[in-house]
């Protein structure tokens, strides 16, 4: 707090004024200390050294109707929490600050890819995204530092990946152009070399029509994007009664089933169920389930992402306390080398 202070000042009165019924969206606190930063720093901050946050691309002009809706829901948030003890620009220059936070914001997570908030690092922004990605984006404290996951040569580009690159082409560039408005050219989206792959279906004597394997994928995409929202609202891993994580549990567990009949378990909707599956587990502190799930995870995870991934890096770790938890000791020890 008392490091935070010259910022938090400006926003202290207003969480004791509301006490328990301070409730802003992450986006909405992020904006309001922006605006506070901006208010304090007229000039530049020391995190825009190379490009400001008022020359973000804010794709105004590509927003639909639902998104404008959102960002007027975050404003009138702004509004209704904050404005005693902040002034604000006008409702368009709001509109265009929490368009341009919405595409140039950081996901913030520890070792374990756990979510723990969100951050805007104007200078690491610059960078554009790859399916092939030759740098991490890593966090300590509130620094982020880019890491090379390979040889970068003097004058090549430098690209991250925005995106969660476990999935097929066609899901990722449906995610690059519902949150950044475009459509990935990368070697691995013109090539789709792990397509195929990463789609594998169950090797059946009977093998399931064309018309079968399109109905699955819908139905994984359908469950991947229920998950995907509930936990924008946080109903995932902030569970708080132990049955909601049972019926989750539950969900999952029938997903797979459904989902087994058609795709192998390397499959990466599989993959997904398990991922979710694993995290109730945890959440519930059942180590043996949690266990189970990350075996099965690991090996397909190692062949899906690229090379150097914190996905799989925090799989490995996962693993490894979990089985030093359960006192298996050679394996933890292999796993957190790995």
């Amino acid at each position: 707090q008392k490091e935070d202070w010259p910022m938090h000042k400006l926003e202290c009165s207003a969480m004791c004024a509301f006490g328990q019924n301070w409730n802003p969206s992450e986006t909405v606190r992020l904006t309001e200390r922006i605006l506070a930063k901006q208010k304090t720093h007229p000039e530049r901050t020391q995190s825009e050294k190379l490009l400001a946050v008022k020359e973000f691309e804010s794709h105004l002009d590509k927003l639909d109707n639902e998104k404008r809706e959102l960002i007027q829901n975050d404003i009138a948030a702004l509004h209704h929490f904050y404005s005693k003890h902040l002034e604000y620009p006008d409702n368009a220059a709001l509109v265009v600050l929490f368009a341009q936070v919405n595409c140039n914001g950081f996901t913030i997570e520890d070792e374990e890819l756990s979510h723990l908030g969100s951050a805007i690092f104007p200078d690491v922004a610059l960078m554009n995204h790859s399916c092939c990605p030759n740098v991490i984006v890593t966090y300590k404290g509130t620094l982020a530092e880019v890491r090379a996951v390979r040889e970068i040569e003097p004058g090549e580009e430098v690209f991250t990946s925005y995106i969660d690159l476990l999935y097929p082409t066609e899901d990722r560039n449906d995610r690059l152009r519902d949150s950044y408005f475009f459509d990935c050219d990368c070697r691995e989206c013109v090539m789709k070399e792990k397509d195929k792959e990463k789609l594998e279906l169950r090797k059946l004597n009977d093998p399931p029509s064309a018309e079968t394997v399109r109905d699955m994928i819908k139905y994984a995409r359908n469950v991947i994007e229920e998950f995907r929202r509930a936990k924008h609202y946080k109903y995932i891993f902030c569970l708080t009664l132990t049955p909601l994580a049972c019926e989750l549990l539950e969900i999952c567990e029938l997903s797979l089933d459904k989902m087994g009949a058609v795709f192998e378990d390397s499959n990466v909707y599989m993959l997904h169920m398990m991922y979710q599956a694993m995290g109730v587990c945890l959440y519930t502190q059942d180590w043996e389930g949690a266990l189970r799930y990350g075996q099965k995870i690991i090996r397909p995870y190692s062949k899906h992402y690229p090379s150097y991934s914190l996905n799989v890096a925090s799989m490995w770790l996962k693993l490894g306390r979990l089985y030093m938890a359960l006192e298996n000791r050679t394996a933890g020890v292999k796993a957190l080398k790995k």
